[in-house]
């Protein structure tokens, strides 16, 4: 077994960072969806704007929000406005087509690739037309 790329969300922006609350990343339920992504599932963050990883579970959040909320101790990392991938993994024998989905304003979702590996290695621009 190996482990590839299932989903992800691309550009998200965090509109919120909640310190006291005991972790996790909540997300907007529509983007969940959209990105074959379950509550309480493992996520692996990077934040564009200032190079963090982390480790996390997902958080089911209100539908049409555009919600991403960085929860818990990852609040000292990541703060809202942050650029943010969102990714998820599965351990199979052989790579599967991973959900791609590129987000836009107001977390929205500009573009769903449908042959993500066609795409890598091209700008983000050539990506968002």
């Amino acid at each position: 077994m190996r482990i590839f790329l299932r989903s992800k969300l691309h550009k998200a922006i965090v509109t919120e960072a909640r310190l006291d609350y005991v972790g996790s990343v909540t997300i907007d339920e529509d983007l969940m969806d959209l990105a074959d992504m379950l509550p309480f599932e493992k996520v692996l963050i990077v934040d564009n704007t200032n190079g963090t990883r982390l480790e996390t579970y997902t958080i089911a959040g209100q539908r049409g929000s555009g919600c991403i909320c960085i929860n818990g101790a990852a609040a000292h990392l990541i703060r809202p406005g942050d650029e943010v991938i969102i990714m998820t993994f599965e351990a199979v024998e052989k790579p599967v087509t991973p959900t791609v989905v590129l987000l836009s304003n107001g977390n929205r979702a500009a573009r769903k690739l449908e042959h993500p590996e066609e795409q890598e290695g091209k700008l983000e621009s050539e990506l968002y037309r």
